[in-house]
């Protein structure tokens, strides 16, 4: 049986790929060859900044882990940036200038092209990064080699704005045009495990079952038959089909999401879940009305979807937090949505539409309905299998291919 499994799916896919050709190369995605549409790069104005939210908050840089002095453990995970292309203040000949996080140094190398790109003959310059000697406010990111003050070379103020519109196209998790003397720009921590985990819920997440009661997602069996939401915004209970990720062990960072009546959701930030900026819809339909993001999106204010009485309803975010748990688990239902906690999210994530995930998931789905048609045995998934499907790890692997990167999840 395992034989036949493997092999209906790889005929199913083959199958979706060949008739979805034209869709892989037109669609959402970039297909080979086609070059990515330019834009405008609209600079930022004095006291902006992007995203319009604190620094330390979850849509942003993050919150501060402490500072690092040369006998912290952290400081062995300082990096000394050595790219010849950046000119380095370091007006306390002590190289700390040079000093940041592996993630800044990234994003700072890659500003570093663009600002050249921008401007030839013109070379970024770091006028702070890494700070030991206390001169800044208590909860800077300077402390930790998280944030880094920048200028031109030419130090040409009327160069600033459009220079804090690269360092957002750079990926800066936070810019801000702070002075009329520097651009200020900050990342979140290496250590949060944000940036390299994908979509999950924790194991103790309560699912509604069609009996009536409750499961943890870690008891969670492909066959159970949990609480989803259809198309047409209706409450039904879906079959779960799979696991797209399932790990209970590996640690995960997630956002705890909780509403006014004390309910709350807790998924990692690159999982989708369905936002209102309002609560005015007269008809709640999540699929129609609503805009499926990742968590890390979701703002104090806005509207989530939860249960109340056997029907949907909108109820505000009024507080996010966020927190390290170990395992992860990412069940696919056959409508792609699923009930968690009383709340309503996409079964998936990574990518910032449900539609095209969910699209890309039926070789998933048409494997199901045949296997129940025909009454095939799911001996296969007596044992369940450890971390990420390979279906998915496929789709993932692709993706940089048929989609612009836009649509994926960049933290």
């Amino acid at each position: 049986m395992a034989t036949n499994y493997w092999k209906t799916m790889e005929l199913f896919l083959l199958i979706f790929l060949c008739l979805n050709h034209s869709t892989l190369q037109c669609g959402p995605g970039r297909g080979p060859g086609r070059p990515r549409g330019s834009y405008k790069l609209i600079p930022l104005v004095f006291k902006q900044h992007v995203p319009n939210v604190s620094e330390n908050t979850l849509g942003a840089s993050g919150l501060p882990e402490g500072k690092i002095s040369r006998n912290s453990p952290k400081f062995k995970d300082l990096i000394t940036n050595h790219n010849t292309d950046i000119i380095f203040k370091d007006e306390e000949n002590t190289g700390a200038d040079k000093m940041m996080s592996e993630r800044c140094k990234d994003k700072l190398d890659t500003l570093a092209i663009s600002v050249m790109n921008h401007w030839p003959g013109v070379k970024l310059r770091v006028t702070e990064a890494w700070d030991e000697d206390g001169v800044h406010a208590k909860d800077s990111l300077h402390y930790e080699g998280r944030s880094v003050d920048i200028t031109t070379s030419d130090r040409d103020r009327s160069k600033y704005g459009m220079l804090a519109r690269l360092a957002v196209e750079a990926g800066f998790d936070w810019v801000y045009y702070q002075s009329r003397g520097h651009i200020h720009c900050s990342v979140k921590s290496d250590s949060s495990i944000a940036i390299k985990s994908g979509g999950c819920f924790p194991g103790t997440s309560l699912l509604t079952t069609k009996d009536g009661s409750t499961k943890t997602m870690s008891d969670l069996r492909p066959g159970d038959n949990v609480l989803t939401v259809t198309s047409s915004g209706e409450l039904v209970y879906s079959p779960v089909i799979s696991f797209l990720d399932r790990d209970k062990s590996q640690p995960n960072l997630y956002y705890t999401l909780h509403t006014e009546s004390a309910k709350s959701i807790t998924l990692t930030p690159s999982h989708l879940i369905y936002v209102s900026q309002n609560n005015n819809t007269k008809t709640v339909n999540p699929i129609e009305d609503g805009v499926a993001k990742f968590a890390m999106d979701v703002r104090e204010g806005q509207y989530i979807y939860i249960t109340d009485n056997g029907k949907l309803k909108l109820e505000r975010v009024i507080h996010m937090e966020q927190s390290s748990r170990k395992g992860g688990y990412a069940p696919i239902t056959a409508h792609g949505t699923i009930v968690v906690d009383g709340a309503l999210a996409s079964c998936y994530a990574v990518v910032n539409s449900h539609n095209v995930a969910h699209y890309a998931l039926t070789p998933l789905r048409l494997y199901h309905y045949i296997t129940e048609w025909l009454h095939w045995s799911h001996s296969h998934t007596s044992t369940l299998e450890t971390g990420v499907h390979w279906y998915a790890k496929l789709l993932y692997d692709i993706s940089p291919w048929v989609m612009n990167s836009n649509m994926m999840f960049n933290p």
